[in-house]
């Protein structure tokens, strides 16, 4: 049998990538892992249908089972679609969607991209005033679609990831950053009395307030 890590990414990649969570896992690689290690059964994905799990069940030589139906129902593809009439920009939506498919800024309408949508539905429920329903697509959902998700999807959980990191991690980052970008060699003017240097910044810069750094960094060196 293969090693997990290359087993997980070959299940991964057989899934549709619609990252609706109707499977019981928060998206379709944590499902993947729990297929790969045994935990979950192949037949727990709705839009996948029986195709995908036929072709799980033949990747990794068993049986297949029936569909769990009680997670959902396979079917053409369906997205979402907001009545703009009744919208009233509260970004539950947006925040849902695990795809990145839904456009829009606070207290302003929100629209759906109907091609990037991968029919989820997770954004229906938060929405508070029922503005949201789920529509036929009128196309097929296809590998192009699902390797353009799963790449929106994992930007996603990046973004989100940055932004759950405490703010003083953060700021420290932005140091380090800053320090890189100043630490250069300095060519004064001639004819200025200035010697030339090279300007590093120590731990000291790092370590005082983002203003005071700043002016730190402004000041010219007045050294003889």
């Amino acid at each position: 049998m293969p090693d997990a890590p290359d087993l997980v990414d070959r299940i991964d990649d057989l899934l549709p990538q619609t990252q609706c969570t109707r499977c019981g896992y928060p998206g379709c690689r944590p499902y993947a892992e729990a297929i790969a290690i045994g935990v979950a059964d192949i037949n727990r994905c709705p839009p996948g249908g029986e195709a995908t799990l036929a072709t799980l069940a033949r990747m990794l030589d068993r049986d297949p089972p029936a569909l769990d139906t009680a997670r959902g129902l396979p079917g053409p593809l369906r997205v979402a679609h907001i009545d703009e009439r009744a919208c009233i920009g509260c970004t539950l939506c947006i925040s849902a969607c695990p795809v990145d498919a839904i456009i829009g800024a606070p207290k302003r309408m929100h629209d759906v991209l109907g091609t990037l949508c991968s029919g989820c539905d997770l954004c229906v429920e938060p929405c508070p005033v029922d503005c949201i329903v789920m529509v036929p697509a009128g196309r097929e959902w296809t590998g192009a679609d699902a390797l353009a998700a799963r790449a929106r999807y994992e930007a996603r959980g990046h973004r989100l990831a940055a932004a759950a990191r405490p703010a003083t991690q953060r700021r420290s980052t932005q140091a380090r950053s800053l320090c890189r970008q100043r630490t250069r060699t300095c060519t004064c003017e001639k004819g200025s009395g200035v010697r030339g240097e090279t300007a590093v910044v120590s731990q000291a810069w790092l370590s005082a307030p983002p203003r005071r750094r700043t002016a730190r960094a402004a000041q010219p060196s007045t050294r003889q």
